[in-house]
């Protein structure tokens, strides 16, 4: 199905309310195709800003702060990948958007994989950027550390956040990325509360049941050299959606949507060039 862009316009930023009283700050840019951006852990609209000003030459672009973060309010209900996939369904209602397709980074891909299963009719397709089926030892142990040293090291959880998401050369060439991170630290009770509870939901993610369940186009898009989301894993979550494409970048880590944009965005509009 190819949808047509809602006649509605969209501003260049608005907010969308969910049942339990959050407000999610959205932004919009371009026309055409919709597109959902949905962030990993961190959750804000700004991991997506230079990303998200590329793709807009081609299509109707729509990312936001995740609830509790940045400029979005938390509201009342339990923080869990399907809380956080019906907020996505918030969004796009708020935007006049019947159907999308939706692109989640890490986190932001089980939150996409768990809205596909939600409200099928909502998705056009899904990429699935540096995700997992299920959680790992690995994976397990790498945020259970982070999670631990939250409260009371939370630079130091920044600091993470940067040094094992990037390839180190890539980091040497682009500190002030390092010094962002510091400067944006979880600092607060409340900082800390929301990051928590957002770990706490990525480990608790199943997606098993939802991708046996799912018919839709699918794109895996990973790194090779990633160190929070290992190849491994990414190529697990592959081999349980058959038929779906798949492309492994060489290099570029964790955050390769950063720190190889031009193959990122370009490997994205290709693939929804091909939607027909």
């Amino acid at each position: 199905m190819n949808p047509q862009p809602s006649d509605r316009p969209v501003p260049a930023q608005f907010d969308a309310r969910t049942a339990d009283g959050a407000v999610l700050r959205v932004f919009a840019e371009g026309r055409g195709r919709p597109l959902l951006l949905v962030t990993g852990l961190g959750g804000t609209a700004g991991f997506w800003a230079s990303i998200s000003e590329t793709l807009a030459r081609s299509f109707r672009v729509l990312r936001f702060d995740q609830r509790g973060l940045a400029a979005s309010t938390r509201g009342s209900a339990t923080c869990s990948i399907e809380t956080l996939a019906q907020d996505c369904v918030s969004v796009l209602d708020e935007a006049g958007i019947e159907q999308a397709v939706v692109l989640g980074h890490s986190t932001g891909g089980c939150i996409a994989l768990s809205l596909a299963q939600l409200a099928p009719g909502r998705v056009e397709g899904l990429i699935l950027s540096g995700s997992w089926l299920k959680p790992s030892r690995y994976m397990a142990a790498y945020f259970g550390a982070r999670r631990d040293i939250l409260g009371s090291h939370p630079q130091a959880y920044a600091a993470t956040s940067v040094l094992c998401a990037y390839p180190p050369a890539w980091i040497e060439a682009n500190w002030p990325i390092y010094e962002a991170a510091l400067a944006a630290a979880p600092l607060t009770v409340q900082q800390q509360s929301v990051m928590a509870e957002r770990i706490d939901a990525l480990l608790a993610f199943d997606g098993t049941a939802q991708a046996a369940a799912l018919a839709l186009p699918v794109l895996v898009l990973g790194a090779r050299d990633d160190m929070v989301v290992p190849a491994f894993l990414q190529e697990d979550l592959a081999a349980a959606l058959p038929g779906c494409a798949k492309t492994m970048l060489d290099s570029g880590g964790h955050l390769f949507p950063i720190s190889r944009p031009d193959a990122f965005t370009s490997t994205v509009a290709d693939w929804i060039g091909r939607l027909g």
